[in-house]
């Protein structure tokens, strides 16, 4: 069933902001830093899983470094955090706590790679792997804002069910039009991408995850010519 993923997220977002904020007082740092390493191997294997479908391994090595051009080249990352900071400056975030872990709650969950491939991956395969191993990392997370920030981090899941929500269906309305070919390298190239989120967490790395998004539209367009 399309959604499931994002559902899960939600879930995961709500719980977690619960167990942070009325729970837990505080997660020891040696707890978050070694939980998050594990689940960053899980998100690379995942991530490799789902590059190792491509039937034309160049197309999506051409798309990812011609992508990671442009978005290198309009700043995508950049844009991203700039957006981010301005946001946490926002006057309500200055109101209390409950605001304040809203809108960085918030923050992290919708503006990452995995939202965005996870949510076109559940949308055009069916397949929420993505979105469950990002609801994970978020519900830890959760729980870690939870004990610092209080109960808005909870409230962030409504955000996160609109924005991925319409993400999904946007992309099941557009699978119709795509080719088998064409989802299987989109999905392969968003799995790349993945992969690199993992190697972030895990400390190995430091990719501009957000410039490496253009190049789930140039697979699309070279798959579509050429697969």
């Amino acid at each position: 069933m399309i959604g499931l993923g994002t559902l899960a997220n939600v879930g995961a977002v709500i719980v977690g902001g619960a167990l942070g904020s009325l729970v837990i007082p505080q997660v020891p740092e040696a707890v978050r830093k070694g939980t998050m390493q594990a689940l960053g191997l899980a998100v690379v294997l995942i991530g490799l899983k789902m590059a190792w479908e491509t039937e034309n391994m160049l197309l999506v090595v051409v798309s990812i470094a011609v992508g990671t051009a442009i978005g290198e080249l309009l700043r995508i990352e950049d844009r991203l955090q700039n957006w981010a900071k301005r946001l946490e400056r926002w006057p309500l975030t200055l109101r209390g706590s409950f605001a304040k872990g809203f809108v960085q709650a918030s923050l992290l969950f919708c503006t990452g790679a995995m939202a965005i491939t996870g949510a076109l991956e559940d949308g055009l395969n069916g397949n929420p792997s993505i979105l469950y191993a990002k609801s994970i990392l978020d519900g830890v997370a959760s729980v870690m804002f939870g004990s610092v920030m209080g109960v808005g981090v909870m409230f962030a899941a409504i955000p996160v069910g609109v924005y991925q929500g319409l993400l999904t269906l946007g992309a099941a309305a557009i699978s119709s039009v795509l080719t088998d070919a064409m989802i299987r390298e989109i999905s392969a190239t968003g799995g790349l991408m993945v992969a690199a989120i993992g190697l972030n967490l895990l400390g190995a790395t430091e990719i501009r995850i957000g410039n490496l998004l253009p190049g789930l539209v140039v697979i699309a367009v070279l798959a579509g010519v050429f697969a």
